[in-house]
């Protein structure tokens, strides 16, 4: 029998490719339990180091089945005045109809002794009626005049029509209040034209898909993209605004595949904003030219998530994402196993980061100046010892902690910006908002077929959205734009804004009263 030998290097390369296999086989453990956390965990991002994960158990956390039943008795004793239902306050500014239910004549007999009853009180409770929506055909009847003295007696006849106000599109059926709640249809409830056509056509009317498509770009293109216009005027004259992207697939974009990325970019305006806006771009690439060429003129913060394309802006101050970061060290954390949770570097770097989290809510309602210098007294402290702590920490660079560490090392420059000024905020978060009516919207239509498709429903989320920050009926707003803007002048486009004065009041949401 033939005696196989191993000399000391062969034994250490053995004992090498061992560790790296264990390694290797660590990570994807460690990417497994972090696939298993978001498919199944919660997807909430709150810390709960500070033991307050309860309130969101709190059914099973004080479940007890021993615990005795109280009795009607024990009930009543401690029964409490009803809160007000703020609800039905909410509810003030809707029409209502009063509905009395009396007693005849006959019934106002005492059914004990034969005695005449009276009123003795009035017990109201309130329904919440849906009215189903109606279709109505509109005949604009222009009048023709002429002069029947000049039809006799001279050699031309003036002809004078009767003013009317200009269709939306000519020969066509659509009107203001239908262009606008197919709008609405589709871009602030995500209902797909195909299910649009279907709608309509159990109500009897025969619009198909490609009618609704037509008018919907052609209404995009014709009006709203001049809305669009001013819009971006004004979000390029702020100091501070927040940038993001997403994916989007676009069928039959010129010499590209359909299943290529293209993207949609999203700007809008700080919290500090007078006039909140907010805007889509649609763009086939992720290039630093698209955010380059659209912020032409803006100079101040933006804020972004980490892509390294904003930080080729000149000119721009790029305001790093604290969220980020944590989300990073978040996941690192799930993707523990949970006896080695205490004390790990997922665990210290999340703490840190939550405690600049928390003490921004303390902040909350400051000054900007003041909130600068807060930040600097408390804030800065726990960020530099954040740093000091991720130069130090020795971190597996592949694993999950050590990716979230070289992220947050990456990101200095742009996350300790934040400091700078008191009207910048810890994360963008408020992008990833704006950002998310479009995500929703993608899963239910999936797709836009061209770019010019992709253009036009840009600039119809830009104007939805922009309204809803505004608080604006977003029906009543569309419905006013297309009523107004086939007969009005460029210089009265600017009286149309969401925050102009002169919208009519039924345009703006009431603010409810508590």
């Amino acid at each position: 029998m033939q005696t196989i030998t191993y000399s000391q290097q062969d034994a250490l390369r053995f004992k090498q490719e061992a560790e790296r296999l264990a390694f290797e086989n660590e990570l994807m453990r460690e990417e497994i339990r972090l696939l298993k956390a978001k498919r199944f965990g919660a997807s909430s991002e709150r810390s709960e180091l500070n033991g307050q994960g309860i309130l969101f158990n709190e059914a099973e956390a004080l479940f007890s089945p021993t615990a005795i039943e109280p009795g009607l008795d024990t009930v009543l004793v401690k029964k409490r005045p009803r809160p007000k239902n703020k609800r039905a306050l909410d509810l003030s500014g809707l029409p209502r109809r009063h509905i009395d239910y009396v007693l005849t004549d006959e019934e106002l007999t005492c059914p004990q002794c034969g005695g005449s009853l009276h009123e003795m009180d009035i017990d109201i409770r309130l329904e919440l009626e849906y009215i189903p929506a109606s279709y109505c055909v509109i005949e604009h009847a222009t009048h023709v005049y002429a002069c029947r003295n000049c039809q006799t007696s001279a050699e031309t006849t003036p002809i004078v029509n009767a003013v009317a106000p200009r269709p939306i599109f000519k020969g066509s059926l659509a009107s203001a209040s239908l262009l606008a709640q197919i709008l609405c249809d589709k871009y602030l409830y995500h209902l797909p034209l195909y299910r649009q056509e279907a709608a309509f056509l159990h109500d009897g009317i025969a619009l198909s898909r490609q009618t609704l498509a037509n008018w919907s770009i052609k209404g995009s293109e014709d009006y709203l993209f001049g809305i669009y216009g001013l819009l971006k005027r004004s979000l390029l004259s702020e100091d501070v605004i927040h940038a993001d992207e997403t994916t989007l697939e676009v069928l039959k974009e010129p010499g590209r595949k359909a299943e290529q990325k293209s993207y949609m970019w999203l700007y809008r305006t700080s919290g500090c904003a007078k006039h909140p806006v907010v805007l889509y771009e649609y763009k086939p690439s992720r290039s630093h030219e698209c955010p380059k060429e659209f912020l032409k003129g803006f100079s101040g913060y933006c804020h972004t998530d980490g892509y390294s394309g904003y930080h080729k802006l000149a000119g721009i101050k790029v305001v790093g994402c604290w969220a980020h970061a944590r989300r990073r060290f978040g996941e690192a954390l799930k993707a523990t196993p949970a006896h080695m949770r205490p004390g790990s570097l997922a665990e210290a770097g999340l703490a840190s980061i939550s405690r600049l989290f928390g003490l921004e809510r303390q902040f909350e309602g400051l000054e900007p100046e003041a909130r600068r210098l807060a930040r600097a007294e408390r804030s800065v402290p726990v960020a530099e010892a954040l740093y000091a702590w991720a130069e130090s920490a020795g971190a597996l660079p592949k694993s999950l902690a050590g990716k979230a560490v070289h992220y947050l090392l990456g990101q200095r420059e742009y996350l300790m910006r934040v400091f700078e000024d008191g009207r910048l905020e810890l994360s963008n978060n408020r992008a990833e908002r704006s950002a998310k009516p479009f995500v929703i919207g993608r899963k239910n239509w999936l797709f836009a077929n061209t770019p010019r498709g992709a253009d036009a429903s840009a600039v119809i989320f830009s104007v939805i959205e922009t309204a809803k920050e505004n608080r604006l009926s977003v029906y009543e707003y569309l419905k006013h734009l297309f009523e107004e803007l086939p007969n009005a002048t460029s210089s009265q486009i600017a009286g149309m804004m969401p925050w102009s004065e002169s919208l009519p009041m039924h345009v703006k949401v009431p603010i409810p009263k508590h």
